[in-house]
């Protein structure tokens, strides 16, 4: 299984905050800074139809430009991807 792709900009503060809380939650991630591979803006773009970070994609669940209670509450509402992710 792939894992879960994190997109984020560097120096971006909600980008430095789901950053920390995935890690305290031991969660393995896919960080792309699409500021240091520019050419990964375009997946964003394709996957959430937006630029802005930090954007969470894994399989079908998708959480574009979040910050940490918009997360929470994205991952409550669906159990199934919150399971996959491994909280």
């Amino acid at each position: 299984m792939d894992k879960p792709k994190l997109y984020v900009k560097a120096g971006c503060p909600w980008c430095i905050d789901a950053l920390d809380y995935f890690r305290k939650n031991a969660i393995e991630l896919e960080v792309i800074d699409v500021r240091a591979e520019p050419d990964r803006m375009s997946e964003l773009l394709e996957v959430s139809g937006q630029t802005m970070t930090p954007t969470l994609k894994h399989d079908e669940f998708l959480v574009a430009d979040f910050d940490l209670d918009e997360l929470e509450t994205a991952l409550m509402e669906n159990p199934e991807a919150k399971k996959a992710l491994g909280f």
